[in-house]
């Protein structure tokens, strides 16, 4: 297959943590990346051995790329995808995909409508520990799943101690940066919709102007199930974890809910505890890859826009249920 060429939307961690490498891993070329500031932009491009860099969005658009990763602030998202859309680029955004259901929505669209490739950057829902928690529950391991449990409080290290907590005009807050996650991974695993949540918002002291730094709730699946999460940005000692109870057995995972490789999950059941075999494999990869193939008519994204725009809608109805302090129905 040719090789996708790549520019970069915003000159960020996650892009130089994870995407890059990411992208190279599966003979992607990164040609271009976009900062609204030069001299960041230019010293990014020549610590990640990119060959351009840019402030203009439009001249990223018209160089010779195939395809976008824009992982800029929630508020750029739509603006910069729409622009994308218009010169007839593939696009990886990442979640959440903008502050707004209609919004989203609007994405969504204009990349269906255009013949475009869009995927969200959900990359729980690539971890070997939820792929194989999915299989199990489909077989029928566990019989009928009536409750789930997400644990995904973790410590926001200082460096990333930015927008997410101090600037609301961003979308910043836990909400809309974990709980988004939460919905995802839980839609995959379960394989079914969530209908409505039930939420409480908490600041501890590490969000600035009331912004959320911890929430919990619960939402309710179509089929009955009710699915607790948890979600913080200030428990620098908690372990993530994920469970799925029903009629005839358990699964327990731990350590999953990351963006490494790593994890195990057990499943009890009336034989004892079973560990589940798991092929651990780098999230970012496998979401690349599948991208990839999809661009050149291979198979399809991983994680849609249409995914993207589901885990914003169960994240924007959280907090409404915060505000109004009430279960609140979910419109996709």
């Amino acid at each position: 297959m040719k090789a996708v060429r790549w520019g970069l939307i915003g000159a960020t961690n996650i892009a130089k943590t994870q995407v890059i490498a990411a992208i190279r891993a599966d003979g992607g070329e990164i040609v271009n990346v976009m900062s609204s500031d030069a001299a960041r932009g230019a010293a990014y491009a020549r610590e990640n051995h990119i060959p351009h860099s840019t402030t203009s969005l439009k001249a990223l658009l018209s160089s010779d790329i195939d395809a976008v990763y824009i992982s800029t602030t929630n508020n750029l998202h739509k603006r910069q995808h729409m622009a994308a859309v218009a010169a007839g680029k593939h696009i990886l955004c990442e979640k959440p995909l903008t502050l707004k259901l209609a919004d989203a929505r609007a994405m969504v669209d204009a990349a269906d409508k255009a013949g475009l490739v869009m995927a969200t950057n959900h990359h729980l829902r690539n971890a070997a520990t939820h792929g194989a928690m999915r299989d199990a529950i489909a077989k029928g391991r566990i019989g009928k799943a009536i409750f789930a449990r997400v644990c995904h409080a973790v410590y926001l290290p200082a460096h990333l101690q930015g927008w997410r907590i101090k600037d609301t005009k961003t979308g910043a807050g836990v909400a809309l940066d974990i709980t988004v996650h939460d919905a995802d991974t839980l839609r995959f695993v379960l394989g079914e919709e969530a209908v409505s949540v039930s939420a409480m918002v908490q600041n501890s002291g590490m969000g600035h102007s009331g912004i959320e730094d911890g929430i919990m709730g619960t939402m309710r699946f179509e089929s009955g199930l009710l699915a607790q999460f948890h979600d913080a940005y200030t428990t620098r000692y908690a372990r993530t974890s994920f469970e799925v109870h029903g009629t005839e057995g358990s699964l327990y995972a731990q350590d999953c809910m990351t963006q490494n490789p790593i994890g195990s999950v057990t499943l009890r059941d009336k034989d004892g505890e079973h560990a589940l075999e798991l092929a651990h494999e780098n999230l970012y990869l496998r979401g690349v890859r599948a991208f990839h193939k999809a661009i050149h008519g291979k198979g399809q994204v991983l994680a849609s826009g249409e995914d993207g725009l589901r885990s914003l809608a169960i994240a924007l109805s959280a907090l409404r249920s915060a505000k109004s302090h009430r279960e609140v129905s979910i419109q996709y």
